[in-house]
């Protein structure tokens, strides 16, 4: 787990943009993912919910709050496996996204944040030998929006092709509840920081 201190300081050293709230309006959002990218385990498909993602955010009262939850930023051992974009399975490439993601239907299920606004450059690998390869990048729409997986899911399997996905719905759900506040205030458009350990 981090802290927001954390989370903003790394972001500001990437000299990315932090959201500070000028408005005095509250919910200008933060929405920071964590890769583990750990030496032992930097390319391997762990299948597991290893990852972060985490918002911060200034509430109506000009206090900072903060949430970290278990998710993940890799497609699952199914993903990998028998993923459905014939260049191959993508993986999110780390960086700052700027207003690349709306509220809207997940699959036409249910509200998530949806990659409908912006490009995103995320790594293909098609030979699925479990490892993720950095060495073909692809730029554009893919669909790669943050969702939910189960109830509490112990594996990730196909809930992500490179999508960013909680492991909890509970989580999820304050997590919707958070992005539906601020798009109210600043509009439905959303931005996505993925940093890596």
């Amino acid at each position: 787990m981090y802290t927001r201190e954390q989370i903003e300081k790394a972001v500001k050293d990437k000299g990315y943009k932090w959201f500070e709230d000028t408005s005095n309006k509250g919910y200008d959002v933060n929405i920071v993912g964590v890769r583990n990218n750990a030496p032992s385990i930097a390319d391997k498909v762990t299948n597991v919910f290893d990852d972060f993602i985490t918002i911060s955010y200034k509430d109506s009262l000009g206090n900072w709050q903060f949430f970290c939850w278990n998710a993940t930023t890799d497609a699952g051992k199914k993903g990998v496996e028998k993923f459905g974009n014939p260049k191959g399975v993508a993986r999110l490439v780390a960086g700052q996204y700027r207003g690349a993601w709306a509220i809207d239907k997940h699959r036409g299920k249910y509200d998530a944040l949806c990659q409908r606004l912006g490009n995103v450059t995320v790594w293909r690998d098609a030979n699925r030998d479990l490892k993720f390869d950095e060495i073909k990048t692809d730029t554009g729409m893919f669909g790669i929006n943050i969702h939910k997986a189960g109830t509490d899911s112990t594996w990730v399997e196909n809930w992500s092709e490179g999508c960013q996905v909680f492991k909890r719905a509970k989580d999820f759900e304050t997590f919707m509840f958070i992005c539906k506040k601020a798009a109210k205030i600043h509009g439905n458009k959303f931005s996505y920081t993925l940093l890596e350990i």
